[in-house]
């Protein structure tokens, strides 16, 4: 601990008491965390298939009309993923306001875009969704807009990504210039080529579990493809992303920074990716059923993607306990060390200033001027502030008018600092501060 102190900025915690137990806070950041991920892969996997399968679909028919119905559902899931979104970001506010909020301002304007981007790529998607027929016979500028959406929905998460990983990493934050700065920190690429094979992988599902429904009419809306054909193309799709997500998830194992490893986040990520393995045993399994069997494991496919969010979930928080519990302890003691010089600065009695009288009627002012406005202002020379000559030539007629400024300047100087307010001086050391100054020899 002693050397984090020494090689990482420890700075004040806000002493403010937290609007729950934490226990309970962390409960809600993981379970809120868990739906929100799960619409999010679903809106991002659902935009990447879709311009798949259009791009396909300039060659055959029926994966124009299959992305046409996925992008039917991107909407829904985009709608709902923010919706859901609300919940985890509140809860990593409160319990990590220091963290989250330093990483935010490392990657500066970046962050800031998030909000712009967000907006323009779901306009995107409604725009994409209601010209289907419209554009029609121009497929090439159709595309053209999913295809802008998705690169935007590929951008959203790996903002994201960055800060939630650079908040856990303070050693680093001297270090880091910005956003694609942050990005080379370890970990943050694995973790991303994970999240996409995820989104993949859980889209695949869906597709697989939309098809299944009885009550969608797959006979009047293809021509070619069966409710067996889409089936098998859902499962292919999910079969694809689990392999990538499987691979991934063992570089991202052995690419984590080991101040937040210990055996419970090896035990939990090892059983996640044991769900995995046996999601994509069940999904290729399947696959080589025939029309008969490839609908039995799909309770078993869809409960191991249920587990392993759970497992996932859990992993990251227990891995962001562990990198940030040492820190969190530093913070924690310089807080109270603060707090402490703080209390004793505020109840300690004041000393009165010490007035050289031998300057006549001007000892207060120039004590007053010394204490406080001395640092900032000069004779004949700008410093912080304007010279004191200038000061004179301003207000020399209007000593109200310098009393008003000392209690509540204003910034009338680009190139210089705004000079903070003196609400609390009195009417008398005002009169003694403004005299001394519109006299000053």
């Amino acid at each position: 601990m002693i050397l984090l102190q020494y090689q990482t900025p420890v700075p004040k915690d806000i002493p403010l008491a937290l609007p729950m137990a934490e226990w309970l806070l962390v409960t809600l950041l993981i379970v809120s965390f868990l739906f929100h991920i799960l619409f999010v892969n679903l809106m991002v996997g659902g935009s990447i298939v879709t311009l798949w399968a259009q791009i396909r679909g300039l060659k055959d028919k029926e994966y124009d009309i299959f992305a046409h119905e996925i992008a039917k559902t991107i909407t829904v899931n985009k709608s709902i993923a923010v919706v859901l979104g609300v919940a985890p970001l509140l809860s990593i506010n409160a319990l990590y306001a220091l963290y989250f909020y330093s990483a935010n301002a490392l990657t500066g304007s970046i962050w800031i875009m998030i909000i712009p981007l967000v907006t323009v790529a779901f306009l995107l998607t409604y725009l994409h969704k209601y010209t289907w027929e419209y554009l029609e016979n121009n497929k090439k500028l159709h595309i053209g807009i999913i295809g802008i959406s998705v690169g935007i929905f590929l951008f959203i998460p790996l903002i994201f990504l960055t800060n939630v990983n650079l908040m856990m990493f303070p050693e680093k934050w001297e270090g880091v210039k910005g956003f694609f700065s942050a990005m080379t920190l370890p970990n943050v690429w694995p973790r991303y080529f994970e999240f996409l094979a995820g989104c993949v992988a859980i889209t695949g599902v869906f597709i697989y579990g939309y098809n299944r429904r009885k009550a969608y009419r797959v006979e009047e809306i293809y021509v070619g493809f069966s409710r067996y054909k889409l089936k098998r193309l859902g499962y292919t799709i999910a079969a694809s992303g689990f392999a990538v997500q499987i691979v991934t998830g063992i570089i991202v194992l052995f690419t984590l920074p080991s101040k937040g490893v210990g055996y419970g986040v090896i035990a939990v990520m090892g059983s996640a990716g044991i769900l995995l393995v046996l999601a994509l045993w069940w999904v290729t399994d399947s696959l080589t059923k025939g029309p008969v069997g490839i609908d039995l494991h799909f309770g078993k496919v869809v409960t191991a993607v249920a587990l392993f969010l759970v497992a996932y979930g859990g992993s990251r928080q227990m891995y962001r306990h562990n990198a940030l519990d040492k820190h969190q302890q530093l913070v924690k003691q310089h807080t109270e060390e603060y707090q402490k010089h703080s209390l004793a600065a505020r109840t300690a009695p004041k000393e009165e200033p010490v007035i050289d009288e031998s300057t006549g009627e001007f000892a207060k002012g120039e004590t007053i001027f010394k204490n406080n406005c001395a640092a900032c202002h000069m004779k004949d020379q700008a410093l912080v502030g304007p010279a004191i000559t200038e000061m004179i030539d301003i207000y020399k007629d209007d000593p109200e008018g310098m009393k008003k400024w000392i209690k509540a300047p204003g910034k009338k100087r680009a190139n210089m600092t705004q000079m903070p307010g003196f609400p609390g001086m009195s009417d008398g050391d005002l009169s003694e501060l403004t005299h001394y100054i519109l006299n000053f020899q």
